[in-house]
C-alpha cells in the first residue's frame, strides 16, 4: 500500500458499552458487572454516566470529524436496563457529533425478562429500530443452569413483542451445552426457527477463564462435549438453518437474505469503530495508521477518568502492517463472504502464500469465489483457528 492509499474501507459504527447487570451468568466472561457491587464503587446514577457517555463520545467525535455513521449498537452488560430516556439522550448527542446515515442500523441488546421489555416501545421512540433478545435457551431447566433469570414463556412472549414493534430483531441461542445431545438441539433448534423473524445468533457453549463455568469444568463438576461431538452439533446447526434459507453469514449468525446485522458485518468487514464506555474497543483510522483503543474496565474508575480527562482510553497502540493483515484475516475469514486477497496484500504489505493456499485447498478447508475472495468451507469451519494461523504465518 502507497503513502497515499487509505487503510479504511468507509464502514464505521458506534458501539455503547452498558456494563451493568442483574446478576453475572456462570458462563460470561463480557466486562459486566452488578450495580451496587463494592468492586464497581457501590451505587450508580445513570444521570451521571450518560453525562460521561456523551464526553467520551465528544472525545471520540473530534478524532474522526464529520465521520459518516452506519450502525450504532447498545451492548453489555444488559443495555435493556437503560432507561428509553438515556438511551435516547444518547442516539441524540451521536446524530449531533456525527453524519448518521439516513438508514443506520441502531440495535439494542435486550434481556427477555417483562420489566424490561415493557420499555420496547419507548426504546422505538427513542431510536432503536432493531433488538437482539438475549434468550440462550427454549428449555426452562437449561435456563437456569445458564443462570438465567427468564423464563422460556417471558423469552417467547419477549420475541413476539419485538418483532410486533421492530421492524428488525434477533435473538440469541446457545448450544453443545452439558449433557445435551443432538435430538435435543434439532427439536430446539427448530422450534427457533420457527419463532424467529430472519435472524438467530448461535453460538457454541465455550468455556473461558474466570468465569463460574470454568472452576466448574476444571473440578471436573461440567463436563463439555469432546471435539468429535462439538464438531457434529455445528455440523447439525448449519444443515437446519441451511434447510430453512437461514444460512450462517458468519459462523455463529445466520440469516435469510437482506437480515444480515449490518454493524456485525462492520466488524467482521474490517470497518473503523468507537467503542464508548467502560470495557469498550476501538479501532480507528488516524492519519492513516489504524489504532486499537481500549477503554478502562471498572465502571466507576473509567466514570472518574472521563470526568477528569475526557475519556476513559487505557491503552492506544499503533498497529503494524503485518498485525493489521493478521486482523483481516481473524474477522474477514468468519464471514461466508471470505476475505478479498487484494485488501490483505494492501494493508499486510505482503501477498498470502499461494503454496499454504494451495495445502488447504487440497485438505477441503478453503475455496476461491468467482469475485476473486478466498474464503472458509464448511469443513474448515470446525478448524478456523488453525486455518487462520496457517495463513498468518
Amino acid at each position: 500500500m502507497t503513502k497515499n492509499q487509505t487503510r479504511a474501507n468507509g464502514l464505521f459504527g458506534i458501539y455503547i458499552h452498558w456494563p451493568f447487570c442483574v446478576a453475572k451468568c456462570p458462563y460470561c466472561d463480557f466486562n459486566s458487572h452488578v450495580p451496587h457491587a463494592r468492586s464497581i464503587g457501590g451505587a450508580f446514577s445513570e444521570d451521571e454516566f450518560i453525562a460521561s457517555y456523551k464526553i467520551e463520545l465528544a472525545h471520540y467525535a473530534n478524532l474522526k470529524p464529520k465521520q459518516k455513521v452506519q450502525s450504532i449498537f447498545f451492548g453489555g452488560g444488559t443495555p435493556s436496563l437503560m432507561s428509553a430516556k438515556a438511551v435516547g439522550a444518547i442516539i441524540e448527542e451521536i446524530h449531533a457529533l456525527y453524519n448518521v446515515s439516513d438508514n443506520a442500523e441502531i440495535t439494542l441488546e435486550a434481556n427477555p425478562n417483562s420489566v424490561e421489555v415493557a420499555k420496547f416501545k419507548d426504546y422505538k421512540a427513542a431510536g432503536i429500530n432493531r433488538v437482539s433478545v438475549g434468550v440462550q435457551s427454549l428449555r426452562d431447566d437449561e435456563l437456569i443452569k445458564l443462570g438465567r433469570t427468564h423464563s422460556v414463556s417471558e423469552a417467547k412472549s419477549a420475541i413476539a413483542i419485538a418483532q410486533s414493534i421492530f421492524e428488525r430483531s434477533s435473538f440469541d441461542l446457545i448450544y453443545a451445552r452439558p449433557e445435551q445431545t443432538l435430538e435435543d438441539w434439532r427439536v430446539e433448534l427448530n422450534e427457533a426457527i420457527d419463532m424467529s423473524a430472519g435472524h438467530i445468533s448461535l453460538y457454541q457453549l465455550t468455556i473461558e477463564q474466570g468465569t463460574r463455568f470454568f472452576d466448574l469444568a476444571y473440578s471436573g463438576k461440567l463436563i463439555m462435549p469432546n471435539a468429535d461431538l462439538s464438531a457434529d452439533f455445528y455440523q447439525l446447526t448449519n444443515g437446519i438453518c441451511n434447510e430453512a434459507f437461514m444460512p450462517a453469514y458468519e459462523i455463529s449468525n445466520h440469516a435469510i437474505k437482506g437480515e444480515e446485522s449490518l454493524h456485525n458485518l462492520l466488524y467482521w468487514r474490517y470497518g473503523e469503530y468507537a467503542g464508548i464506555g467502560p470495557g469498550a474497543h476501538s479501532r480507528l483510522v488516524l492519519d492513516n495508521v489504524r489504532h486499537a483503543l481500549d477503554n478502562e474496565r471498572l465502571p466507576h474508575i473509567w466514570h472518574n477518568k472521563v470526568s477528569n480527562i475526557g475519556h476513559g482510553i487505557v491503552t492506544n497502540d499503533k498497529l503494524t502492517y503485518e498485525e493489521e493483515g493478521d486482523e483481516y484475516l481473524l474477522m474477514g475469514l468468519r464471514l461466508s463472504e471470505g476475505i478479498d486477497p487484494k485488501r490483505f496484500e494492501q494493508l499486510s504489505g505482503r501477498a498470502l502464500d499461494k503454496n499454504k493456499i494451495k495445502d488447504l485447498l487440497g485438505y477441503g478447508y478453503v475455496e476461491h469465489l468467482n469475485n476473486g475472495n478466498l474464503r472458509v468451507t464448511n469443513s474448515g469451519f470446525s478448524v478456523l483457528d488453525a486455518v487462520v494461523a496457517d495463513l498468518a504465518a
